[in-house]
């Protein structure tokens, strides 16, 4: 709201003397949303007679957990049937030591005191983007220090490059193919030592506050697992079988924990898959169909295949392409950036991966998560009639692209 106030107002006509934020104010809404959204989990539990036991807890058998409660007490709880629903937790980096004031996680850069002038984000993935596109906004100057020789590495290729000259524009910065050697906290600011990738002449660059989003990694230690006999593989994920029951009966695992995308929707999915087993029905969660969205802004998500990915299957396609920029919503709201790709099959049509970069790109995905699920082809949502004036008019454009020719450009 601030960027768009102090960037987009004036040109709408709305005109003001200054504009200012107030970083505690906006924390307390973050915190208020966050408070009433964990409360609202808390209600449904009492809803629903689920005993909420809060604790750390571990295995102590296949079929008992102790918890350490937070009251200080101890608790054993039975079960004939456990899921271990850990997420993850922060991916360390060697030699950087995370104090969640100078040098933060994603959990500290969401609590921040004060704008810090020079943020350095050490991982160019989801929440490396997203983060400093939130604190950029607040005016913050932000440099990406990535491995890598590209930003968020799953991306289709040709989306990536618009996502990156985007976020450029609006000031981020990318140090990309580099690696860091070393961070210095001992004076009033951190000091960063980083080298090429490949290997190079050292070179310091300095920040206020950095962010240390290399990953996320399954959070399974200290959970007894060992002591039950649950098997990980060499990054601690847990193998589980098609049901999400691992090598010991009667314990099941689901979300960041297992192979597969860590997202929370993707999690849920798999919970509900779980119990449905558990229950003698049948579950299924298609993490090749998981939509996956950055929320920076412009947004960028997609579902299905990459390009890239499509190429490596060796199977003809069709692409389909619609900018923004001939969408009359996108035109009259003044924020015409992006564009929606997608991909199909060339002989049957078959819709294959679909990419948008849009302000609202997140909520525009799921027309194109149904497609797939239904594998529908790029002329069924060419079809399909949009309502005029959307942004989504764009997905149907972009399928008349995949198919025939669109009509609006």
């Amino acid at each position: 709201m601030y960027h768009e106030a102090k960037h987009a107002f004036a040109n709408h006509g709305v005109k003001f003397s200054s504009v200012e934020v107030d970083l505690p104010a906006m924390m307390a809404q973050k915190d208020k949303a966050v408070s009433n959204l964990t409360k609202g989990i808390e209600g449904l539990f009492k809803k629903n007679k689920v005993n909420y036991v809060k604790g750390y807890g571990k295995f102590v058998s296949p079929s008992e957990v102790s918890v350490d409660t937070t009251e200080g007490g101890n608790t054993v709880v039975k079960g004939k049937h456990i899921i271990i629903a850990t997420g993850s937790d922060v991916k360390s980096l060697p030699g950087v030591t995370i104090d969640e004031k100078k040098v933060v996680s994603s959990t500290g850069a969401l609590a921040l005191t004060e704008i810090p002038k020079r943020l350095v984000v050490i991982g160019a993935g989801y929440i490396g983007l997203e983060m400093g596109s939130v604190w950029g906004r607040l005016g913050t100057e932000i440099t990406v220090v990535e491995f890598a020789s590209e930003i968020v590495p799953t991306m289709d290729a040709e989306v990536r490059k618009q996502f990156q000259r985007s976020l450029e524009k609006q000031g981020l910065k990318f140090k990309l193919k580099t690696k860091v050697v070393g961070v210095d906290t001992s004076g009033d600011g951190v000091k960063l030592t980083l080298e090429p990738a490949a290997g190079g002449d050292q070179t310091t660059l300095e920040a206020d506050v950095v962010l240390v989003s290399a990953g996320r990694t399954p959070f399974t230690a200290g959970l007894g697992l060992d002591k039950i006999g649950v098997e990980t593989d060499k990054i601690g994920r847990i193998l589980v079988n098609e049901r999400f029951a691992t090598n010991v009966s009667g314990v099941y695992a689901i979300g960041d924990v297992i192979p597969g995308p860590m997202l929370a929707h993707k999690a849920e999915e798999d919970g509900v898959a779980c119990v449905e087993y558990i229950a003698g029905k049948v579950g299924h969660v298609d993490y090749d169909k998981v939509p996956g969205v950055v929320y920076t802004m412009p947004e960028v998500a997609s579902v299905g295949k990459t390009e890239e990915q499509v190429k490596e299957l060796g199977v003809e396609y069709r692409v389909g392409k619609f900018p923004f920029m001939a969408n009359s919503r996108a035109k009259a709201i003044d924020n015409a950036e992006g564009l929606v790709k997608i991909l199909a099959e060339k002989e049957t049509d078959k819709i294959l991966g679909v990419h948008i970069m849009a302000p609202n790109a997140g909520e525009l995905i799921h027309e194109a998560a149904i497609a797939l699920q239904y594998d529908a082809s790029s002329e069924d949502i060419a079809r399909v009639c949009h309502a005029h004036p959307t942004m989504s008019e764009a997905v149907k454009e972009a399928a008349m692209a995949t198919y025939d020719k669109p009509i609006h450009i």
